[in-house]
């Protein structure tokens, strides 16, 4: 089983040498390479195509935001994960809406660093427990789903979002809905072109954002 490989991105050498340092004592996964900037981390972007990574929102040339943008444009298979000193609330919904696949304040312990790494590879979303609750809340009052991209979908669509959203797989969702698993896939890839998302976890978070599942409390 290959390593999970992560790039870095931060202007302070000492912090990445410390997150380097947590890296290079877990299992299975790998540091390829270190940026100080944010021009300097699309490039490494670009070369290396990590599976994660961690970035910084505060950097030089180019902010965290600007690079979790284009990367997510250019390379939506890798994920980004927001590692910051801000614990802001905000600071968090405003990177899930840019679409970062997870948010970690740098005072976070290695085992949850390795947590949230292993959790975005999977797809899945993560964020620091301390801001969570309130942040998901927030999170979904984005958009209404009476507006925007989601009213352009068919019912059907819509109704294959909901249930992707709440975690039916592509067999439960033929058999709910008494159509094929090719129907099914063929939905989704029109729900992805439509919506210009292009992976399972993008739709969950479109779906939290727009409102049309419920957050556990």
């Amino acid at each position: 089983m290959k390593n999970i490989r992560v790039l870095l991105a931060d202007d302070h050498a000492l912090v990445r040498a410390g997150i380097r340092a947590l890296i290079d004592a877990m299992e299975g996964v790998e540091v390829v390479a270190e940026a100080g900037d944010g021009e300097e981390a699309l490039r490494l972007i670009r070369e290396h195509q990590p599976d994660v990574v961690l970035l910084d929102i505060t950097m030089p040339q180019r902010s965290g935001f600007d690079v979790l943008e284009e990367t997510r444009r250019d390379f939506p298979g890798v994920k980004t994960v927001i590692l910051t000193v801000h614990d802001a609330g905000e600071y968090a919904i405003r990177a899930l809406r840019a679409g970062a696949s997870g948010f970690l304040t740098k005072s976070a312990a290695s085992a949850e660093l390795k947590q949230a790494i292993e959790m975005v590879v999977l797809g899945e979303t993560y964020i620091s427990p301390a801001i969570s609750q309130k942040t998901l809340l927030e999170y979904g009052k984005g958009s209404s789903p009476g507006s925007g991209p989601f009213a352009d979908l068919t019912p059907r669509q819509q109704e294959i979002l909901k249930l992707i959203a709440e975690g039916f797989s592509t067999k439960k969702i033929a058999r709910s809905l008494n159509i094929s698993v090719k129907t099914v896939e063929s939905h989704r890839a029109q729900l992805m072109d439509r919506l210009n998302i292009h992976d399972v976890a993008g739709l969950v978070r479109y779906a939290i954002r727009i409102g049309i599942i419920e957050l556990n409390n």
